[in-house]
């Protein structure tokens, strides 16, 4: 499991939502009906519920006992999730999301590279991010 996985689930992501229960398949009908034919449909993934990203990270920041600047800072990010922030784990998560070799080399620019993308990610997979944090 990578480092943004862990990132995903303290964010709560991946819980399903609740589901409507299916109709019975004991369905009896009138002797004049006829049953529509069954259509060859795949099943239907479970819902996925949309996770208010600012809401948690907000909500973690308030028991924090640092005063811990999320919105702009990746180690500050990573350290309210209570994860690794080091330089070694920020380097791991950066490779693990594909960050240009360029950036790499200047742990300044794979900083700011890296919260961008970690929030970008976090609306890819239905978080709830606002457009000025991205």
């Amino acid at each position: 499991m990578g480092l943004f996985n862990d990132i995903l689930n303290k964010l709560g992501f991946g819980k399903k939502s609740p589901q409507t229960p299916t109709p019975s398949a004991n369905v009896t009908f009138a002797p004049d009906e006829t049953p529509a034919p069954a259509s060859p449909a795949e099943p239907a993934a479970p819902a996925m519920e949309t996770v208010d990203v600012v809401a948690k990270l907000e909500a973690m920041a308030t028991g924090h006992p640092e005063a811990l600047n999320w919105k702009t800072s990746i180690v500050d990010l990573l350290k309210l999730l209570g994860l690794d922030s080091s330089l070694s784990a920020r380097k791991e998560l950066a490779t693990e999301l594909g960050c240009p070799a360029d950036k790499m080399a200047d742990s300044a620019q794979m900083n700011m590279w890296l919260h961008k993308t970690v929030l970008q990610k976090l609306a890819d997979n239905g978080g709830n991010v606002p457009d000025e944090l991205l």
